[in-house]
C-alpha cells in the first residue's frame, strides 16, 4: 500500500460505496454506476474494473465523464449477480511512477492485492433503512433510574443492596451489587434520552437471573420481578414507541445461566430433549461453559429441538418479544462471535440465519423492520456477509483504535488494551488510518452503517477514564457522531462518568427533581464517579443535533484525506454535500486542503470545537484552500457544497 506524507491522502484517487460515487438501487440483476474520481495531475489512459462473477474475474473499462484542473471522474458497472460482490479499480499510467495502481477498500497499491480488500456490495441488504439514521442509548437496567423505592421491593438471596450513589464494585462482586434500578424508571426519563438525540433504546439484558448483569438466564419466557416484570417491559415498550423510538433487547444465544429451566431439567434427566442443549461430558455436573465460568453454560446448537425453541419459528424466544405487547425492534445478540462454535462445530452462521428467518417472518406479518446486530470484540468480518447479522459492536473499527490514538490514562487506573495484556497503547494518526482502512476493507459498508459505534460499554472502562482527560473525550464525542456507523451513547457516558473496568463502569445516573418536577442530573450532583458535566451533556446534545440534520454523517460514504501523529481529517461523501471532520488531540500545524481537490464546490459553515481551528484562504495559485490545525485537543466540522 502507498503510504506517506499527508498530500499523498489527498491525491489518492478515491471510491467508495456510498451514494456519491455508486449509484442506483441495488437489488438482484441492478447494474450500478460506479464513479472512480481521479485527482490531477494523475492521468491514466485507461481505468479497468475488475469484478468477481461466480468467482472468476470479469473485466469492464471505465469512461471518463468529467475532466477539470482537479481531476478527472471515471465511470463504469458493477452487476449485482452473486450475493456478495467485489471489485476494485486498477489505474494503468505507463509513463507515471506507479503506471501499475490498484484502487481497493483499503487504499491504493502498486502491487497485485488480494480479493479481501475489494470493495463489496450485498445484493440482498435486508437491514432496515431506519437503523442508518439511528443514535442508540445503552441503558444497564439495575443502574439507570428507580420508579419503585428499591427498599419496598422484596429481593432475591443473591441481591446485595446499595445505595443508590454507591460506588460499583470493581470485581465480578458487582454482580450482586443490587441497586434497585427498573423499567418503570427508564420510561421515566425517555424526554432526557430524546432531548440527547438517541432514538434507539438499548437495554441489556432484562429476563430473571442469578446477577445484575443477567447475562445468567434463569428462563427467556419472563422479564425479571425486580426490574417490573412483563407488564414493565409492556409498558416501556408503548412508551418508547409513542414517541418514535425504538427498543432493542439483549439475548444470549451462547449459554444460558446454571439455574435456567432448560439447565436444571438437563442436570435432572439425561434422556430429556434439554439434556441435548447443553453438552455434558460427565453428566450432570461436569458439562461445557463459556470461558470455563461455571454459572454459565454453553447452549449446544446441534440440538434442533433448542433451535425450534430458542430461534425458529413464531413459537421461539426470538420472536416472542418482537411481537406485542413488547415489539421490540430488534435484538443485540450477546457473544455472537462463540455462539454455535465449540471445537470442530461451527453453526455460528445457521444460528445468525434462523434468527434473521424467523424476523423475516414478523416482518412479513407486520410491516415493521427489524434490526439484528452481533456482539463481536475483534474481526466480525466473515460473520456479516450472510443472511444474519446485519452488523455489529464495532470494538475492532471504532472503539480500539480510536482508543489507541486518544489514549492517556492515569496508570494508576491499570487500564489493559481492551483484552490485550499491555497498557493502552498511544498510537499515531497515521497508523491508526492504515489500520481502520484495512479492518472496514474487509466488510460490506453497508454492514458498517448498520454496526453500533461505542465509545465504550458496560464491558469497558469508561471513556472518560480510558482517553483521560475530558478534552480527549470531547474529541472521541466527535468521531463518535460523525464516523459510519450508529452512534451508541453508554448511559452517564454524556455526564463525564469514570470506571476502570466494565464492572465499575456500571454506574447509577444522580437524578433530582427539579422545580417544574423534572427529573434531570443534577449539576451539583457528585456520584461514585463524580460531578456531572453539564459541558459534555451539551456537546453530545448538539453533536446529535448536527448528525440529523446532514445526510452526509448518516449515510455518507468515508474518505480519510489526512493523516499524521496528532491530526486525522476525513470526509464523509454524500450527494447533498460532503462533510469533512477533523480531530485534533493535540496541538498541531495547518494543513492546506485544496477544495478542487476534495472535490467541492465551495464551504458552506465551519464549525470549530475547543482547540482547533479552521478557515477558508487562498493558496498560491488563488485556489481557494481549507486550512485546518490546532493549538489543543479539539475538533473541526465543515460543511462543503457539492461538487461536479
Amino acid at each position: 500500500m502507498i503510504t506517506g506524507s499527508p498530500v499523498d491522502l489527498l491525491t489518492q484517487p478515491h471510491h467508495d460505496t456510498g451514494p456519491a460515487y455508486l449509484r442506483g438501487r441495488r437489488s438482484p440483476g441492478a447494474r450500478l454506476t460506479a464513479r472512480l474520481w481521479v485527482p490531477a495531475p494523475r492521468a491514466p489512459e485507461q481505468v479497468v474494473l475488475r469484478q468477481v462473477v461466480d468467482g472468476e474475474p470479469a473485466i469492464s473499462l471505465l469512461e471518463p465523464t468529467d475532466t477539470s484542473r482537479a481531476g478527472t471522474w471515471w465511470e463504469g458497472s458493477v452487476h449485482l449477480v452473486n450475493p456478495v460482490n467485489r471489485y476494485r479499480f486498477l489505474l494503468l499510467e505507463p509513463s507515471s511512477p506507479t503506471p501499475y495502481l490498484w484502487c481497493h477498500a483499503a487504499g491504493v497499491s502498486d502491487h497485485d492485492v488480494p480479493d479481501a480488500t475489494d470493495f463489496q456490495i450485498l445484493t440482498h441488504d435486508e437491514a432496515p433503512t431506519w437503523v442508518a439514521d439511528a443514535i442508540a442509548y445503552q441503558i444497564f437496567p439495575d443502574r439507570f433510574a428507580a420508579h419503585t423505592d428499591p427498599a419496598d421491593r422484596e429481593r432475591p438471596q443473591w441481591a446485595r443492596p446499595h445505595a443508590w450513589l454507591d460506588e460499583p464494585p470493581q470485581t465480578r462482586e458487582s454482580a450482586y451489587a443490587w441497586y434497585g434500578g427498573d423499567l418503570d424508571g427508564i420510561a421515566d426519563h425517555l424526554d432526557y434520552i430524546a432531548e440527547l438525540g438517541a432514538d434507539i433504546i438499548y437495554l441489556t439484558p432484562v429476563f430473571p437471573a442469578g446477577s445484575t448483569h443477567r447475562y445468567d438466564s434463569t428462563t427467556f419466557t419472563h422479564v425479571d420481578e425486580l426490574l417490573g416484570g412483563d407488564e414493565a417491559l409492556a409498558r416501556l415498550s408503548q412508551a418508547i414507541h409513542a414517541r418514535g423510538m425504538r427498543l432493542i433487547l439483549d439475548l444470549t444465544t451462547n449459554h444460558t445461566g446454571a439455574t435456567h429451566e432448560w439447565f436444571t431439567a438437563a442436570q435432572a434427566d439425561a434422556s430429556c430433549p434439554e439434556a441435548h442443549f447443553y453438552t455434558f461430558t460427565s453428566h450432570p455436573d461436569q458439562y461445557e461453559a463459556w470461558l470455563d465460568v461455571p454459572s454459565l453454560p454453553r447452549l449446544d446448537h446441534r440440538s434442533s429441538e433448542l433451535r425450534t425453541r430458542l430461534l425458529q419459528g413464531p413459537d421461539s424466544v426470538t420472536a416472542h418479544w418482537l411481537q406485542p405487547p413488547y415489539s421490540a425492534d430488534g435484538w443485540r445478540t450477546d457473544v455472537a462471535n462463540m455462539t454455535g462454535r465449540r471445537g470442530m462445530v461451527d453453526l455460528a452462521h445457521q444460528v445468525a440465519a434462523d434468527m434473521r428467518a424467523t424476523m423475516r417472518q414478523i416482518e412479513q406479518a407486520t410491516g415493521r423492520r427489524l434490526w439484528l446486530v452481533a456482539e463481536h470484540g475483534h474481526d466480525a468480518s466473515a460473520d456479516l456477509t450472510g443472511p444474519g447479522w446485519q452488523g455489529t459492536m464495532n470494538y475492532a473499527g471504532f472503539t480500539r483504535p480510536l482508543w489507541a490514538w486518544l489514549s492517556n490514562p492515569d496508570p494508576a487506573d491499570g487500564l489493559t488494551w481492551l483484552g490485550i495484556p499491555t497498557p493502552l497503547p498511544h498510537l499515531n494518526g497515521d497508523a491508526i488510518v492504515r489500520g481502520v482502512r484495512q479492518y472496514t476493507a474487509q466488510m460490506p459498508a453497508t454492514s458498517l452503517l448498520r454496526s453500533m459505534n461505542l465509545l465504550c460499554s458496560h464491558d469497558t472502562p469508561r471513556t472518560r477514564t480510558a482517553l483521560g482527560s475530558r478534552p480527549a473525550h470531547l474529541v472521541a464525542a466527535t468521531a463518535l457522531f460523525t464516523a459510519p456507523g450508529v452512534p451508541t451513547v453508554f448511559a452517564g457516558d454524556e455526564l463525564g462518568a469514570t470506571g476502570r473496568n466494565g464492572e465499575h463502569s456500571r454506574t447509577t445516573i444522580p437524578w433530582q427533581r427539579d422545580e417544574s418536577g423534572h427529573e434531570l442530573p443534577h449539576v451539583g450532583a457528585t456520584g461514585s464517579w463524580g460531578p456531572v458535566d453539564h459541558g459534555t451533556l451539551a456537546r453530545y446534545r448538539h453533536l446529535a443535533a448536527m448528525r440529523r440534520e446532514l445526510p452526509a454523517l448518516r449515510r455518507g460514504g468515508l474518505r480519510f484525506v489526512h493523516a499524521e501523529a496528532d491530526l486525522v481529517i476525513w470526509v464523509r461523501t454524500h450527494p447533498d454535500g460532503d462533510v469533512l471532520v477533523a480531530l485534533a488531540r493535540d496541538a498541531a500545524d495547518a494543513v492546506r486542503l485544496p477544495l478542487r481537490l476534495l472535490p467541492a464546490a465551495g464551504v458552506e459553515d465551519i464549525e470549530v470545537f475547543d482547540g482547533a481551528h479552521g478557515r477558508v484562504t487562498g493558496s498560491d495559485d488563488a485556489q481557494p484552500c481549507l486550512v485546518i490545525g490546532a493549538h489543543a485537543p479539539g475538533s473541526v466540522v465543515v460543511k462543503l457544497r457539492p461538487g461536479p
